[in-house]
């Protein structure tokens, strides 16, 4: 074996010799060796090459580079204003804010200190659907290392992570609405359950901080925390929450020197506390018991801050398609984006196969029929115009209806629709409209039969077919009355579990002994307030806010394991009916709840005495007309009437503290209104 190694090969004795060499050596027949002149020349072409070679390599830009510089700069800019934030003294954004716009007001904690008020009567805080934590106390293999921490509310950081374990974990079972097998999710305790949903963005903290001015602290605060996915009666079976309620107020009471509870329920809450107020009545082992002066005893006032207690159109919309405003506005900007199998994502498909498992969201498809929302031809709301913007005045509380004729619309909304199948059925004459009856379409002709990841992502479309999606166009339009029949149809297997604990009618005769199940306990049309003379019962919402409120709905492309619904945002009113935009008709509301189903019933269907109300508890409705924030500096506003964003209305703040510190409803000043809520109310005919 020969030791000797071959000497490795120049660059330049790797370069093929110039065609003159190859053309002259085989003119020649003879190898001819280049002078020196022509070597130079040579290696000096070589160098200008390689040169050229490297230039090139050093310009050539991808777009991953372009991805990894911007990425960089965002965060290196991220870092420098975070380090910035930290420096500053905590006083220079209000000083900022105060050199621009001027002094601002005291907080209401500051301003009623300062009047002389103090704690008087203990709190209960009652979240809503989303804004409560959730921790892990169980799992699977993918959520290894997350014991007890957040999957909901927080960071949100696993979502990012694990996608896919994280809509296993914050699922439920299908067939029971409670855990899946090996998965615990529970949710979080104390104070920091609601305080903020994620960090800086506040949900309760900023009406506790107030609170706390005046001398509430931990012990006269209660955060009545509950896992918002289950259906009410199932957080009793599952984590026995209702009777840790019971427990706390009776303990907050009798600690207390025996003064009553005020109960604060936002949202969802509010429809989780009716069910609750007749709970603890009922005889155990359905109710917890306490007999039918509990509440009279224990609870001075329920102080309830955007109340569905009618439903949301857009919890339709959420069930049928996984969508609402916000989503179609997205698919609109991006379209195929939310539909596509985006890094093995198939978002869409994948949240309504989560939050069809969510029995709460149930409790709130709107309630009492075509009474209530309107049926084909007519709604309570008829006449509304989207254009006009009511006279802010959030500090009178002088009560008035604003009932102007110059409201009214001359092209009037057909609200009593809430789905339609094209711009044009939803506003033709329902004489003029054929629909053909979906109830009894044979289903089949499956759409994803050959796929089997269809099944997988849990939506019920892979059983409906072409023949039932077909049925459910054809039919046309939909009111609240047909809503339910359409919800059976496209999911059956969903709704015979929801309808187990929610019910959605009008009760003809409230002693019929069938009432006292507990599936109608949240429907105040189905169920009486407590017998509590003394109690005061508040609808406490926003107004000024486009809302939504009806849908024009299209067939989707078809394509395997597609959602076969969409909103149709193409639809828009023009000056027709500009309350039409991006296929969503919008009312007044304070962005979720419509100005229907929040004060109906503190407006009129309990007020005085009536059947939903024996006792003649007294009501007052309380409405906060919004006004968006002055410039950045003012984060989300002190005057905003949104959703969640009103937990920050310095009013409806001031409101809650006087009532928690001894204040009645007159003390008030009664009834505080901005838009036609009283007028809507007498259009619907309920008999009281």
């Amino acid at each position: 074996m020969s030791m000797l190694r071959r000497r490795k090969p120049s660059e330049a004795e790797k370069k093929p010799p110039p065609p003159s060499q190859i053309d002259s050596s085989s003119s020649s027949g003879a190898a001819v060796a280049p002078t020196e002149k022509e070597k130079e020349k040579d290696a000096a072409k070589v160098a200008a090459e390689a040169a050229a070679g490297r230039r090139e390599r050093r310009v050539r830009w991808s777009c991953i580079d372009s991805c990894y510089w911007l990425i960089g700069c965002i965060c290196s800019v991220w870092w420098f204003l975070l380090f910035l934030y930290n420096a500053m003294p905590s006083s220079f954004p209000q000083y900022v804010t105060e050199a621009i716009t001027g002094p601002l007001p005291d907080p209401p904690g500051v301003k009623l200190a300062k009047e002389g008020l103090t704690a008087r009567h203990p709190v209960v805080f009652v979240p809503g659907i989303v804004t409560g934590g959730l921790e892990l106390w169980e799992g699977h293999q993918c959520a290894d290392g997350l014991f007890r921490k957040r999957l909901w509310g927080g960071t949100f950081g696993e979502v990012y992570k694990r996608p896919l374990c994280w809509v296993e974990h914050l699922s439920l079972d299908n067939e029971t609405g409670l855990d899946p097998q090996g998965i615990r999710v529970r949710p979080v305790t104390g104070l920091v359950a609601a305080d903020y949903f994620a960090p800086g963005y506040f949900v309760w903290a900023v009406l506790i901080a107030n609170l706390a001015r005046i001398g509430y602290e931990e012990k006269t605060m209660y955060m009545a925390a509950y896992d918002w996915r289950l259906s009410f009666q199932n957080t009793e079976v599952r984590d026995q929450t209702l009777s840790s309620i019971k427990s706390k107020i009776e303990l907050m009471v009798s600690t207390n020197g025996g003064k009553k509870v005020v109960v604060i329920p936002h949202s969802m809450g509010v429809l989780y506390f009716l069910h609750f107020m007749k709970w603890v009545e009922a005889p155990a082992p359905m109710g917890g018991g306490g007999g039918p002066d509990w509440c009279a005893k224990h609870i001075k006032a329920v102080m309830n801050i955007g109340g569905p207690f009618f439903g949301v159109p857009k919890a339709v919309t959420g069930l049928f398609s996984a969508e609402a405003k916000d989503v179609a506005v997205a698919r609109a900007i991006a379209p195929g984006v939310l539909d596509s199998d985006l890094f093995g994502l198939q978002t869409l498909r994948h949240v309504m196969r989560m939050t069809r498992t969510w029995d709460s969201t149930m409790s709130m498809i709107p309630k009492g029929g075509d009474t209530i929302w309107g049926g084909l031809d007519w709604s309570p709301e008829e006449g509304y115009d989207c254009n006009t913007k009511k006279q802010k005045n959030n500090d009178s509380h002088v009560s008035q209806d604003v009932n102007a004729e110059s409201d009214y619309q001359l092209h009037s909304v057909n609200y009593g629709r809430i789905i339609s199948f094209g711009k044009d059925v939803s506003k033709t004459p329902s004489s003029k409209i054929e629909q053909i009856d979906f109830r009894d379409a044979v289903k089949g002709n499956n759409f994803a039969h050959s796929n089997a990841s269809c099944r997988e992502i849990w939506t019920e479309y892979h059983e409906l077919g072409w023949g039932g999606i077909k049925a459910v166009a054809d039919y046309k339009v939909y009111t609240a009355g047909s809503i339910l029949d359409l919800l059976h149809f496209v999911a059956p297997k969903m709704m015979q579990r929801g309808s187990a604990h929610f019910s959605y009618g009008i009760a003809d005769n409230l002693d019929d002994p069938k009432y006292e199940h507990y599936k109608y306990w949240s429907n105040p049309l189905e169920t009486k307030l407590p017998n509590a003379p003394d109690m005061e019962m508040y609808s406490m919402y926003g107004v000024g806010i486009p809302t939504e409120r009806a849908y024009v709905y299209k067939l989707a492309p078809s394509a395997e394991c597609n959602i076969p619904f969409q909103i149709d945002t193409s639809a828009e009113g023009g000056q027709d009916g500009s309350c039409l935009q991006g296929g969503v008709y919008l009312v007044n509301g304070d962005e979720t709840v419509p100005v229907l189903s929040a004060g109906y019933m503190c407006a009129k269907g309990w007020r005085g005495k009536t059947r939903f109300n024996p006792s003649g508890i007294k009501t007052y409705v309380r409405e906060y007309d919004h006004a968006p924030p002055a410039n950045l500096l003012e984060g989300r506003g002190t005057q905003s009437g949104a959703h969640v964003d009103i937990m920050g209305n310095f009013a409806l703040i001031e409101d809650i503290v006087r009532v928690a510190a001894g204040a009645t409803g007159e003390d008030l000043g009664g009834d505080q209104v901005y838009s036609d809520i009283f007028k809507w109310s007498e259009k619907i005919k309920l008999r009281l």
